[in-house]
């Protein structure tokens, strides 16, 4: 059972009810239907007291531990707060049947951090899939508004020493993830798709490029409709069923035609076996042909049709 308010027109405007509600599977018409079971009446004219009168008698009905929660007996406790719990308990369960957390723990364990890195992960994992924001804001939403087992805070600075680390492993844990993932779903990984995209940075300049690496926000030919914004290139390789087993991340001005080799090296190293890669016509010249035949390779290139 729960509460919902209805809103009505009238002569005087929109006028809002409240209503004691519960769903039932309706078997005849094969759905979910709800039926009222308590009008309340207007939301604007309440009848507070009776609410409490009706909470006190139905908290008679439960153990005396319970009960003092609800009709306010429990003169000892004091409400701190509340945070959601649904979104992070279900991804900390696939976190964990997926071995994520085991990877992480295994490449940090020669390590000293003094800070929780895979809690820290996983939170922003969570945060992208919950509630996306900046990573200033995450400081907030970790401490007030869910609940991540054994974090109960964070600070912004420790999650860019996180990203450092996520950058450095970032082979690895794709690799352990990849194979945890096809064990656990027989996963085919006989085809695969490869296909790039871009995303954009609202900055004014490019990255410089310094003696110790290139910049990587540049601009180059975007699929975004934005030439004039710095942008990095994409790449995901997923099988038949749309399921990715590996991503790749390059400088905005790369091009498709230069990144095959690099693709079926690391392909290559994960010892796949037989693989048909499939890719579009920006894929097609010659040299990559040939890097895709190496070492008894198939493939399957767009081509475009001259009429």
């Amino acid at each position: 059972m729960y509460i919902r308010t209805v809103t009505s027109k009238t002569t005087k405007g929109p006028t809002e009810y409240v209503q004691l509600c519960h769903n039932f599977r309706d078997k005849k018409a094969k759905r979910s239907k709800t039926e009222i079971i308590y009008n309340f009446g207007r939301a604007d004219q309440l009848d507070i007291d009776a609410i409490r009168r009706l909470i006190n008698s139905l908290a008679t009905l439960l153990p005396d531990s319970e009960a003092e929660l609800y009709t306010g007996q429990g003169k000892d406790m004091e409400f701190l707060g509340s945070r959601q719990l649904g979104g992070s308990w279900l991804l900390e369960k696939m976190w964990k049947r997926l071995g994520i957390d085991k990877t992480l723990l295994k490449l940090l364990s020669d390590r000293e951090f003094q800070t929780p890195i895979e809690r820290m992960l996983f939170a922003m994992v969570a945060n992208r899939a919950l509630a996306p924001s900046s990573k200033l804001n995450m400081e907030h939403w970790v401490k007030n508004d869910t609940y991540i087992e054994n974090l109960p805070e964070v600070e912004v600075h420790q999650l860019y020493r996180t990203m450092d680390f996520l950058l450095e492993a970032s082979e690895k844990i794709q690799h352990d993830v990849f194979f945890s993932v096809a064990n656990l779903f027989n996963m085919e990984v006989d085809l695969l798709f490869l296909d790039t995209t871009t995303t954009y940075f609202e900055i004014e300049n490019e990255d410089e490029d310094t003696d110790e690496q290139d910049g990587f926000r540049k601009r180059g030919h975007g699929k975004d409709n934005h030439p004039e914004l710095a942008q990095v290139v994409i790449a995901f390789a997923v099988n038949r069923n749309g399921i990715p087993v590996r991503c790749w991340v390059w400088p905005g001005n790369t091009s498709d035609q230069n990144v095959v080799e690099e693709v079926k090296r690391d392909l290559n190293n994960w010892k796949l076996g037989r693989v048909v890669m499939v890719q579009d016509t920006g894929f097609n010249p010659e040299t990559n042909r040939r890097i895709l035949q190496g070492a008894g390779g198939h493939y399957i290139i767009g081509e475009k049709m001259r009429l």
